[in-house]
């Protein structure tokens, strides 16, 4: 398993939300994603964006994808200057549930939207250098993916099947991982250094025993002869490629590891540095106050008051 997957795993992204929105200038909405994210892509028509982010609205063509964060506030119109009126006070068709019917009879726009819940703190690494909204626009098999995934998570909303919750827990899973390679496949300016690097072979393998394996003592020879080279010429392709130096890399998914632990598990910080990679958990308090800033302890409480 490598981060990527590492991180998808432990975020248990969920999803709450589907809708379908059929539009017709002049049209002008209003969202505010709360404690949730959301993803929306132009399924046909175009559309302006403006947040609280942006300076000036940016237009959105078909196939056009954001990906909003969570408390972010948002409008999407026709034309810049439209009127746009709350999401909250839009109803759904009486025939179809998912599918919100709005505007007047002028050039028709199609939005669809899905609305996703993670952990934070296990979505950290992935999502913590993403700016609050990312506007992405879609080549056409990214944009054909997504589209097919939110569509079957629609008709999963209208039918209300047996299992249709665990259905779409699963479809966000794939909604998601969907959005991340549309996002990271555009050479995108803020994409996590590991992310570049498993493009990569010789590195990729380092990073995957390191994650594999992240209690093992690792040095840099070690990692080094995972990824078949040099030390010294892995040292630096592996700064170069990531941004931080092997060790510490291992030190931050250690972290990382620790933080998921324990804002989600009751086990003792004894357990939690064996299982990270420390010989005792005063070690791990030293390393874990270093980089976090409070202590193991204090971190679980302020996450725990958080949760609550």
């Amino acid at each position: 398993m490598g981060p990527f997957d590492e991180v998808i795993g432990r975020m248990r992204v969920g999803g709450s939300l589907y809708a379908q929105f059929q539009l017709g200038a002049p049209w002008g909405v209003r969202f505010s994603t709360g404690t949730q994210g959301r993803l929306v892509v132009v399924a046909r028509g175009r559309c302006w964006l403006r947040w609280t982010g942006s300076r000036t609205p940016v237009p959105v063509e078909t196939g056009g994808c954001l990906i909003i964060k969570p408390d972010v506030a948002f409008d999407l119109s026709d034309t810049p200057e439209s009127t746009v009126v709350g999401c909250q006070s839009l109803r759904a068709a009486k025939n179809d549930g998912c599918v919100v019917e709005y505007g007047g009879a002028g050039e028709p726009a199609e939005l669809l939207i899905g609305r996703f819940s993670f952990d934070p703190v296990a979505a950290e690494p992935l999502v913590a250098p993403m700016p609050p909204l990312v506007h992405v626009p879609l080549g056409a098999t990214h944009a054909e993916l997504l589209k097919g995934t939110l569509a079957l998570m629609g008709r999963e909303t209208a039918e209300d099947g047996l299992g249709a919750s665990f259905v779409l827990d699963r479809l966000t899973d794939v909604l998601f991982v969907q959005a991340m390679r549309a996002l990271f496949s555009d050479a995108c300016t803020f994409a996590p250094g590991w992310v570049t690097a498993l493009d990569d072979r010789r590195l990729e393998k380092a990073i995957r025993a390191v994650h594999a394996e992240l209690g093992r003592p690792w040095t840099v020879a070690g990692m080094a002869r995972e990824a078949g080279l040099s030390r010294s010429s892995f040292a630096a392709a592996f700064t170069s490629a990531v941004g931080e130096s092997p060790l510490d890399y291992v030190t931050n998914w250690r972290i990382y590891r620790a933080k998921v632990l324990l804002s989600s598990s009751d086990a003792s910080l004894t357990e939690i540095a064996n299982r990270v990679g420390y010989d005792s958990d005063t070690a791990l308090s030293r390393a874990f106050k270093r980089k976090v800033g409070m202590p193991p302890g204090m971190f679980r409480r302020t996450v725990s008051a958080h949760v609550r």
